[in-house]
């Protein structure tokens, strides 16, 4: 299928008729009758052109703008480019066990290479936190008093670096 301009009618088996709203790199945005905006990637072999759009032809390049909002999205579905973190050999295959005290009530088990991902998730996630106040508009004032917050932070996690395998992933908190 050629590339469609935004004011295109098109037919959609499921969503009917609908107008082209936005042409993305990857997708058209589309104002549906029965569906609402919907989103369709360009892929997609269902839409039929009921009336062209007069106007410009589609343009080929991308700006920078379009660059960037896709470099985000791939960063952020897939957490940017990240190292593999070790679980420490000792804890392979493990589990860690939640007893609440009241003896009626049964303990949770989680494998811990599970809850061991989730922790570092969490530094993952704090690590682009930091990122983003670092280079964000915020004043130098403000930074810090954000940064403090996640060094507490990276402080309280601390208990955790009993399972990393190498010392270089712990989490490091205050320095006395």
């Amino acid at each position: 299928m050629e590339e469609l301009i935004v004011g295109t009618r098109v037919d959609h088996p499921r969503y009917g008729e609908g107008i082209v709203s936005k042409n993305n790199l990857t997708a058209y945005e589309i104002f549906f009758e029965r569906g609402g905006k919907i989103e369709i990637t360009k892929r997609n072999t269902d839409l039929t052109v009921l009336e062209p759009a007069t106007g410009e032809a589609p343009r080929k390049g991308i700006n920078l703008r379009e660059l960037e909002e896709v470099m985000i999205y791939i960063l952020d579905k897939y957490q940017g480019i990240l190292p593999k973190i070790e679980l420490g050999d000792k804890w392979v295959g493990g589990t860690l066990e939640i007893k609440p005290a009241n003896p009626e009530l049964k303990p949770k088990e989680i494998p811990i290479d599970v809850f061991f991902h989730k922790i570092v998730m969490v530094r993952d996630r704090l690590r682009v936190l930091e990122q983003n106040i670092n280079s964000s508009t915020l004043s130098d004032e403000e930074k810090v008093n954000l940064q403090q917050y996640i060094t507490r932070i990276y402080g309280s996690l601390t208990t955790f670096n009993v399972l990393f395998a190498n010392k270089e992933d712990y989490f490091i908190g205050m320095k006395s």
